[in-house]
C-alpha cells in the first residue's frame, strides 16, 4: 500500500497542477485515469458499481461524488479532487482542494482549516486510541475556524476493499471509549469534509453529486494511513 500510495500522492499533485482556469473536468478525469494506469494501477473509483469514472470532482457547493463534465473550471473556483488506485490487490484513497487562477485571503483561510484539521486528526491514529480521538480532532479544528463539519459522510477504513470499516466520522456523536479502537496495522483513510454554512446537503440529478444545500462553499482532505504504536504512517506521501 505504502508504493501504491505515493504513486497516487504524486498522481494527486499532477491533477492539481492542471486544475487550472479553462481546463475542462473531463480533462481532469482523462488524466488521472491514464496516469493511473501508467503505473500499473487500476482507478479504484471505477470499481464501484454503477460508476464510470476515474475522479470524483467537485467545484465550490459540490461536496463529494461529483461527475467528471465538459464543464470548464473558472478562476477563483475551489475545485475538489477525490481519487483512489488499486494496485497489487490493495486500495489507496486520497483527496484535495485547491483554488484555481486568483488566489482569495477568505478561500485560504477556509482551506488552511481543513489542512490544519487533518494534521492534527492524524497524529491521533496511533495504536491504543480510538476512532473519535480523530474525529474530536477534525471536529474541534474546523469549528474552530468558524466552519461547519458535514455529519452525513465519514472517513472509513481502507485496504482490500475501497470501503471498508470503520466509519470515521468528522464530529464527535457519543463518548470517545465508545468509538472503535484503533490497531497496529489498520489503515484508514481520514476524510476532512467541510463547508461554510450548512452541513445540510442535496442531491443532484444524475444520482451522485452531493452539494451544499445552501449553495456555500465546501472543502474536502483526505489521506490515507497505516496505523502502528508510536505514530502514523502517511500511506499517500510522495516518496
Amino acid at each position: 500500500m505504502q508504493e501504491g500510495g505515493a504513486i497516487l500522492a504524486r498522481i494527486r499533485k499532477e491533477l492539481v497542477e492542471a486544475a487550472r482556469p479553462g481546463t475542462t473536468l473531463l480533462a481532469l478525469n482523462g488524466l488521472a485515469e491514464t496516469s493511473i494506469r501508467k503505473a500499473g494501477g487500476k482507478p479504484s473509483f471505477m470499481l464501484v458499481p454503477g460508476y464510470k469514472h476515474a475522479t470524483c470532482i467537485n467545484l465550490n457547493d459540490g461536496v463529494v461524488h461529483g461527475i467528471p463534465t465538459k464543464r470548464k473550471i473558472q478562476n477563483g473556483d475551489l475545485v475538489k479532487i477525490d481519487i483512489g488506485m488499486y494496485y497489487h490487490g490493495f486500495h489507496t484513497d486520497a483527496a484535495t482542494t485547491t483554488i484555481a487562477g486568483t488566489i482569495d485571503a477568505e478561500n485560504v483561510r477556509f482551506l488552511d482549516a481543513g489542512k490544519k484539521a487533518l494534521r492534527e486528526a492524524m497524529t491521533k491514529a496511533v495504536s491504543g486510541n480510538h476512532i473519535g480521538h480523530i474525529s474530536e480532532a477534525i471536529q474541534g479544528t474546523v469549528e474552530g475556524g468558524g466552519y461547519t463539519c458535514i455529519r452525513s459522510l465519514t472517513g472509513h477504513g481502507v485496504g482490500k476493499e475501497l470501503h471498508e470499516d470503520p466509519p470515521i466520522p468528522c464530529f464527535l456523536a457519543e463518548p470517545i471509549e465508545q468509538t472503535p479502537l484503533l490497531n497496529e496495522g489498520q489503515t484508514l483513510a481520514i476524510e476532512v469534509i467541510y463547508a461554510k454554512g450548512t452541513s445540510k446537503l442535496h442531491l443532484k440529478e444524475d444520482g451522485w453529486t452531493l452539494v451544499t444545500e445552501d449553495g456555500k462553499k465546501a472543502a474536502l482532505f483526505e489521506e490515507t494511513v497505516m496505523i502502528t504504536k508510536s505514530h502514523p504512517i502517511i500511506l499517500t506521501k510522495e516518496a
